[in-house]
């Protein structure tokens, strides 16, 4: 009988599972215990693979604790690419729904976190708008509501209920563990500035005018939201952060709305 490429990787993550009928050893040791050992050792190096891209995860719940997770998130969620930095898109969200993990309310939105940062390690580099590039644009004579902001492939945001830049930044050994209240919410901005992934605290409304940008939104539209969300936001403060840290590439002109 001939072992298939599924069974066997089911074999492979599966503990409980038997020995796929039809595997061999080369020099007729038994298979099962040859299995036991290479499964071990795939379920071990992709545990390690999730702890390389959440230190911050593990450093917050201990490595015991840590891999004894990961281990069944490893179970529940192979490998979709041969590219490991690639792995654990659903690892936050898994630990959203792991009941142990509850202790740690703020757990899944600093997974978040250090997700975007791989990504953002990863993403396509692009030019930085600079202010004259934008001044040039607001000058031009088209109306505000027609101009687009485009982000750089690397900006991502994070909102959290939860202190989650504070707790990412103690973890680097920027500010005192001790003295971050975990449950004041904050947002994050994500970007890559040249080689650096940068994890910035967003100023109120920041985090919804990004977004906002994101989907498509002009800049009019996505000051009027943000602006409704909070009376504090700043538009030139967080479009100087913004371009401060290459987060904007462009300015696009929607004709639709200028004509």
């Amino acid at each position: 009988m001939l072992v298939t490429q599924a069974s066997f990787a089911a074999a492979l993550l599966a503990p409980d599972l038997p020995c796929p009928a039809g595997l061999r050893a080369w020099n007729g040791s038994d298979p099962g215990a040859r299995l036991a050992v290479y499964r071990n050792n795939v379920v071990s190096s992709l545990i390690d693979a999730v702890a390389d891209t959440f230190p911050v995860v593990q450093e917050l719940v201990g490595e015991e604790f840590f891999r004894a997770m990961a281990s069944l998130f490893v179970r529940q969620h192979p490998p979709r690419s041969r590219v490991l930095a690639h792995y654990g898109t659903e690892f936050a969200d898994f630990v959203d729904g792991f009941a142990p993990a509850r202790a740690v309310p703020y757990l899944a939105d600093v997974a978040r976190l250090e997700r975007a940062r791989v990504l953002a390690h990863h993403a396509a580099d692009a030019g930085a708008l600079t202010a004259g590039m934008l001044g040039e644009a607001m000058s031009s004579g088209e109306d505000l509501g027609a101009l687009k902001l485009v982000c750089h492939p690397s900006t991502s945001v994070v909102v959290s209920a939860y202190a989650i830049v504070s707790l990412w930044a103690a973890h680097q050994g920027d500010g005192d563990l001790s003295a971050v209240d975990p449950t004041l919410p904050e947002s994050a901005l994500v970007v890559r500035a040249v080689l650096n992934v940068l994890v910035l605290r967003l100023p109120p409304g920041a985090a919804r005018f990004v977004i906002a940008l994101q989907v498509g939104a002009g800049l009019a539209d996505a000051a009027a939201l943000a602006a409704a969300e909070t009376a504090d936001f700043d538009l030139p403060n967080v479009l100087a952060l913004l371009m401060s840290h290459g987060a904007l590439t462009s300015v696009q002109i929607s004709r639709s709305r200028s004509q």
